[in-house]
């Protein structure tokens, strides 16, 4: 399973970016996804998730500001992402999903990375005031 971001890099706050992922070596259209982020010193912050049902998840600190969608044709996973402050300065990860995102151990930060199974490398966003 190889999955590979882009679309992150520096934006001013209040402004939108849309980060992409494609998937490779897996079902993709059979697969929960999700993205993550997380910074330096702190654990991963599961903030969307996209399910083959196709209900989503939001964490609460990105809802209502960032939109996930998926692409089962293209294998492609998206994170449209609008107002961002500079609390959204991250690394954001796209990785498959093995469990309910709204579970404790999904949105503790020191258990949460047992909800994914397969991780890209990331792409950054940073927000500058």
């Amino acid at each position: 399973v190889r999955l590979e971001e882009s679309g992150g890099g520096l934006v001013q706050v209040g402004g939108s970016l849309t980060l992409s992922c494609v998937a490779s070596g897996l079902t993709f259209s059979g697969q929960d996804m999700g993205w993550t982020r997380q910074v330096p010193g702190k654990g991963i912050e599961w903030v969307a998730g996209a399910y083959v049902d196709g209900t989503t998840y939001y964490s609460e600190s990105v809802k209502g500001r960032f939109t996930i969608s998926r692409d089962n044709a293209r294998n492609l996973i998206f994170l449209q992402m609008n107002k961002l402050y500079p609390e959204d300065t991250a690394m954001y990860t796209c990785a498959t999903v093995d469990a309910d995102l709204t579970a404790t151990a999904c949105r503790a930060p020191d258990t949460s990375a047992i909800c994914g199974d397969y991780w890209g490398q990331g792409t950054q966003v940073t927000v500058s005031p």
